[in-house]
């Protein structure tokens, strides 16, 4: 496409010239010029190439005046360059102190003046250099206002000034005007100061901005939702903010932990088992199934029954059986939650498994057995060895070894262990 058109564009300007040759040619003017007693005749095309050869002799001849003096100019630039480059290299190496000195040096060149002396600031901050972070903020307020402003709020949001972060970035966020990097800030400025409802309103330009991919925005949007539902300050209004939420924003599993969770604290007991069980349906969450075990309520038999029918999809589960674990503990059936839990401690070791078979065998008497499996929690958690039990608590020795689960391929057909 380029070549027909640069053959166009020869045809028309030959055509032009020739044109434009045949009608000077018709008339090639008179040019006169006196000057004590100089006298020049030509023609009006002579006159123009003269003009134009004078012209091009003169920017020449300026241009060499110049060299000596733009020399100067032109190695300033090149250190300037050569050092925001090393100063780059140094803040990603961690060499903090090396990269506020470069890019120190090379903020002294206007055009790298705003980048170099917000690099410096980060490098300072990671120094733990608040003092001079600020300091080279003010500088670079003058060159890129909106960069230093979002830098100087992610400091006051690590010093533990949310709030103020907060205000620093209100006002352009009123006005629609933050930059990508100021909504990501604004989020979590608004979170940390409690201010969860201007937390959501942007989330909206942080999505549509595009700062952050997909599984980093979804985790920062259920933060903000789950943070919200925990706010709710009664039943009425965690209904009503959840009712208010995208469908969407209602099916991812930490949300509906939040809801469900908060909702059983009111009283709610059978809107969140109704919300957990239909989100179960749709797409298994071990999660979910956990929180779905811990919630009260007086149908635990039912519960009970219906998460035995989901042992034979999920046979390896660790959070399924220890949920059926603490689910037979509530109705006293203590084989049956032994039997669970040590299973779940074989594929998935926890502290949450430990002291629920610490409670069944307290349940049976056994305070010896519920003694060590409660320190065997404790020791879990602070990551310490624990202590096996004794083989006189495992007279049926369960099986604990994963079940095979069956693989088929795209036709139906059971594929062959390989």
């Amino acid at each position: 496409m380029r070549l027909w058109y640069a053959i166009g564009l020869l045809v028309f300007a030959a055509a032009l010239a020739a044109f434009g040759w045949h009608w000077v040619a018709e008339d090639p003017g008179y040019v006169l010029l006196r000057l004590r007693g100089w006298r020049v005749e030509t023609t009006v095309v002579a006159a123009v190439v003269m003009l134009l050869l004078a012209w091009a002799l003169l920017t020449v001849l300026w241009r060499l005046l110049r060299w000596p003096f733009g020399a100067f100019s032109r190695r300033h630039r090149r250190l300037s360059q050569q050092r925001l480059g090393a100063g780059l290299i140094a803040l990603m190496e961690g060499r903090h102190g090396d990269a506020e000195r470069d890019l120190n040096r090379a903020s002294r060149l206007d055009s790298l003046r705003g980048p170099a002396l917000l690099a410096a600031a980060e490098a300072a901050l990671r120094r733990g250099e608040h003092g001079r972070a600020l300091e080279a903020l003010d500088q670079a307020a003058q060159s890129a206002p909106q960069a230093a402003r979002v830098l100087r709020a992610r400091l006051l949001r690590r010093e533990g000034k949310p709030a103020e972060a907060l205000a620093l970035l209100a006002p352009e966020a009123d006005k629609g005007t933050l930059t990508p990097g100021g909504w990501r800030e604004l989020v979590h400025a608004a979170l940390a100061s409690g201010d969860l409802r201007r937390a959501r309103e942007a989330l909206a330009p942080l999505q549509k901005s595009g700062a952050l991919g997909h599984r980093a925005y979804a985790a920062l949007e259920a933060q903000v939702l789950v943070a919200t539902l925990q706010a709710a300050a009664d039943g009425a209004d965690l209904n009503a903010l959840w009712t208010q939420l995208p469908k969407t924003q209602r099916r991812v599993p930490a949300v509906i932990d939040a809801y469900a969770r908060r909702a059983a604290a009111f009283g709610l007991t059978l809107p969140a088992m109704d919300e957990v069980e239909s989100a179960l349906r749709r797409e298994w969450s071990p999660s979910l199934i956990e929180t779905y075990g811990t919630l009260a309520g007086d149908d635990v038999e039912a519960r009970l029954r219906r998460a035995e029918g989901w042992l034979d999809a999920h046979p390896n589960d660790a959070n399924l059986l220890l949920t059926l674990g603490r689910m037979c503990v509530r109705l006293k059936l203590w084989g049956k939650a032994r039997q669970y839990l040590q299973r779940s401690l074989a594929l998935a070791p926890g502290s949450a498994a430990w002291e629920a078979l610490g409670d069944a065998f307290a349940g049976q008497g056994d305070a010896e057995q519920a003694q060590r499996c409660y320190r065997n929690a404790l020791a879990f958690g602070r990551g310490d060895a624990v202590a096996p039990l004794a083989q006189s608590a495992n007279p049926g020795q369960p099986d604990t070894q994963p079940i095979a689960i069956e693989e088929r391929d795209m036709h139906g057909v059971p594929r062959l262990p390989g």
